[in-house]
């Protein structure tokens, strides 16, 4: 067998190698209308969906009841940056001043 007429494309470098074998569609993310803008976030826990772990956290809205806190994903948060900053620091004083 000479080295230009190999019938395998499947060895690295060739462009089949490459190739994902099941290649998976991206998730689709529904983003619920929030009642209003968040107050705070209570707490955090972690959920397994499609084979993967998400971390989700309880939001209190402003001006809203307790029974209307909705678990939400971090990026399905209003200005999540910032309570999820105000959230994690409140946890850390919380861990260190016990």
């Amino acid at each position: 067998m000479q080295w230009g007429s190999n019938s395998q494309t499947n060895f690295p470098g060739s462009t089949q190698y490459f190739q994902k074998k099941n290649p998976t569609p991206p998730e689709i993310v529904e983003v619920e209308d929030s009642p209003g803008p968040v107050k705070e976030i209570i707490k955090a826990r972690k959920i397994r969906l499609n084979g993967k772990d998400q971390r989700q956290y309880i939001v209190r809205f402003k001006n809203q009841t307790a029974d209307k806190d909705k678990w939400l994903a971090e990026y399905a948060i209003p200005d999540w940056i910032l309570h999820l900053w105000t959230f994690r620091a409140s946890r850390r004083t919380e861990m260190y001043h016990k």
